[in-house]
């Protein structure tokens, strides 16, 4: 998976193919398929240890944040900077088809414990007679789209941080 992962940030998720990835990590196509069935698997795989990652970030970030406006706005940043820092991951996480079911009974635990991370600092935030789970939602998508938009050039960079500011601003109940 990390040699599936660093052929990504290099050279795209095109560049990630079986045979490549036998040749790099000096096995044979047949011993790779032992483990995965393909470059769906592969990047499901890689997906759900970005998960996990992206959970830890989150949860970093707003443990040393003091105050709901401080935490939830540690979490933005933490987001978008996991998404900046880790395209070809993010781009398994929330683009590619790597075969994992969201918002399911048969979600995987990496992705119910990513959501988690963001579910227990929107929570606090959600006001009254909102779902939290709606809620943060909601401010998933909106993070989403500023970092998939900001990766893609459509935002000018220099609003960045106001951009934040503004989602946190108008979204949150503080």
């Amino acid at each position: 998976m990390a040699t599936a992962r660093e052929l990504a940030e290099q050279h795209g998720w095109d560049a990630v193919t079986t045979r490549q990835l036998a040749e790099r990590i000096e096995y044979s196509q047949p011993v790779l398929y032992s483990h995965f069935r393909g470059k769906r698997e592969i990047i499901g795989a890689v997906a759900l240890d970005g998960a996990t990652e992206m959970a830890a970030a989150l949860r970093a970030a707003t443990a040393a944040a003091a105050g709901p406006r401080a935490r939830v706005t540690a979490l933005a940043r933490a987001y978008l900077d996991f998404a900046a820092r880790n395209p070809a991951v993010y781009d398994a996480m929330f683009q590619l088809d790597g075969g994992l079911a969201f918002a399911h009974e048969d979600t995987p635990p990496p992705l119910k414990d990513a959501f988690a991370a963001l579910l227990e600092t929107l929570a606090e935030v959600a006001g009254d007679g909102v779902h939290p789970g709606l809620f943060t939602e909601l401010f998933w998508a909106a993070l989403h789209g500023l970092a998939t938009l900001t990766r893609a050039g459509r935002l000018p960079p220099e609003y960045a941080e106001h951009r934040v500011e503004l989602l946190v601003d108008r979204l949150a109940v503080l």
